[in-house]
C-alpha cells in the first residue's frame, strides 16, 4: 500500500465483513483499491468507493445456499 494501490482478494463471508470497513477507509484516504470477488456471493456487493472486479464461478447462488 506504500504506492497508494491495494489489491484485495477476500474470502466470502465473515472475512470480508471484517475487512470491508478497512478497505472503505483506505479508499477514502486516496488509495486506489481493487477488490476481486466471485460473480456469485452473499455479502460482496459493488460500490462506488472502490473498483470491484468479478471472476466467473461454476455454482449458482442456490447451489451456494444449499452447500451451507
Amino acid at each position: 500500500s506504500d504506492g497508494g494501490k491495494l489489491l484485495v482478494v477476500p474470502m466470502v463471508g465473515s472475512h470480508w465483513l471484517s475487512m470491508q470497513e478497512v478497505v472503505q477507509k483506505l479508499s477514502e484516504r486516496g488509495h486506489e483499491v481493487v477488490v476481486v470477488v466471485p460473480e456469485v456471493s452473499w455479502q460482496m456487493e459493488t460500490t462506488q468507493d472502490y473498483k470491484v472486479v468479478t471472476y466467473p464461478v461454476r455454482q449458482s447462488l442456490e447451489e451456494l445456499d444449499n452447500a451451507f
